[in-house]
């Protein structure tokens, strides 16, 4: 039996026929599981990772249209598919119809992508502050024609929106930006039950994802937040009536949550969940670590052992490994010293270590917020403005 937290002690595994396949546009998507977009860690490298552990909708970190259309080298680096990977589905920030519609129509009419989903989540004040990200639905019409200029140029692909439940408790604006995307085509929605004030701080309101479910009818309504176990995803959609759920921070340095999302849904929804295993001891943590390393040195040439040192203490996590070896990750050379280092750690500790049961809901990654949203100046003033922000395309960033 799979380890679990008391939070989950008395959930069940999913019934068959409980729950239905989602549908998104053209796509089926079973078990119903998205990788939520995150800067820096959901690329190629990570979702092949992913991929391997269970099936879902793995999309990548966030690229900006405008670097997208001007053909900028780490943008198309960015939205780089293995050609095994299926479905392909990019994740795209921007701020104003133009750019966002010629980006849908070079993608979609080169072939690239299965799936487009379009940011309106990002919390950051470098974003926020010039009208991007969060900010944007606080002007719904702007919203509006950003989503439908996506919509317009996607042809059969299908166009996904996702958002936060609004800038602060003052202005909650995902019931008004959920009926807006459904009514000009977008094939379904997904919530981060916070507040972008909050950034990643306090609990997700799963009450906001069963109010927009019950106000967004006609497509797929998707949850995400405080998915941090396989059982949490039964829990959020049990108690919401979402069609499925994105799991983003849960599965920083456990790429195996998939596998145990995969066992909980159950291989098609007439079958019913399994038991998912116990989670990797110590010896299989460092065999997954050092092929993720490999992944992306692969990917990126030899920079990528940078790109993975902020990964290894994701991976530790709940292992009781001392802060000497975890220092020395922080700071591992190549492939070479990451295997010295690791072999060190499989001498000095127990290679069958179990994890720590008090880990298994520990944030990881951003713990930052409560912070007050900065926007625009006059951003409030004329909510019907859909004027879009100057420059706030060239902001390259990432996250929602």
């Amino acid at each position: 039996m799979g380890l679990r937290s008391h939070v989950n002690r008395h959930v069940s595994l999913t019934k068959p026929g409980e729950f239905v396949e989602p549908q998104i546009g053209q796509l089926t998507v079973w078990p119903p599981v998205v990788l939520a977009p995150m800067a820096g860690v959901t690329n190629a490298p990570f979702r092949r990772l992913c991929r391997d552990f269970g099936a879902g909708l793995y999309v990548s970190e966030m690229i900006t249209a405008r670097g997208l259309v001007d053909g900028h080298l780490r943008t198309a680096r960015l939205a780089h598919f293995d050609s095994d990977e299926t479905p392909r589905s990019i994740q795209l920030y921007g701020t104003e119809p133009q750019s966002i519609g010629k980006a849908v129509e070079l993608l979609v009419g080169e072939g690239r992508v299965d799936h487009v989903d379009i940011n309106f989540g990002c919390p950051m004040p470098k974003v926020t502050r010039r009208g991007g990200g969060a900010a944007i639905p606080l002007r719904p019409r702007l919203f509006e024609s950003i989503v439908r200029s996506a919509v317009n140029k996607a042809g059969q692909v299908p166009v996904t929106v996702k958002f936060r439940k609004g800038t602060d408790d003052e202005h909650l604006t995902f019931l008004d930006s959920g009926r807006i995307a459904e009514a000009v085509g977008a094939s379904a929605v997904s919530l981060h039950a916070r507040t972008a004030e909050q950034l990643y701080s306090g609990k997700a309101d799963w009450s906001a994802i069963a109010s927009l479910k019950k106000a967004v009818t006609t497509i797929p309504v998707f949850g995400n937040g405080d998915v941090w176990e396989s059982w949490d995803a039964l829990r959020l959609m049990r108690s919401t009536g979402c069609d499925g759920v994105v799991v983003g921070r849960g599965c920083l340095g456990r790429p195996w949550l998939f596998g145990d999302l995969a066992s909980v849904f159950g291989l098609r929804p007439a079958v019913g969940g399994v038991e998912p295993g116990e989670p990797p001891v110590l010896k299989d943590v460092a065999v997954a670590m050092v092929r993720h390393a490999r992944l992306l040195v692969d990917w990126a040439g030899p920079s990528g052992i940078r790109d993975f040192r902020k990964h290894t203490g994701w991976y530790l996590k709940g292992y009781v490994t001392g802060p000497a070896i975890r220092d020395a990750l922080q700071k591992v050379r190549d492939l070479d010293h990451l295997d010295e280092l690791l072999a060190g750690l499989l001498e000095s500790c127990d290679p069958d270590m179990r994890l720590d049961p008090a880990s298994l809901r520990t944030p990881r990654s951003h713990r930052n917020g409560p912070k007050p949203v900065v926007l625009p100046e006059g951003w409030l003033d004329n909510p019907e403005d859909a004027t879009p922000p100057l420059e706030a395309d060239r902001v390259l960033v990432s996250g929602g």
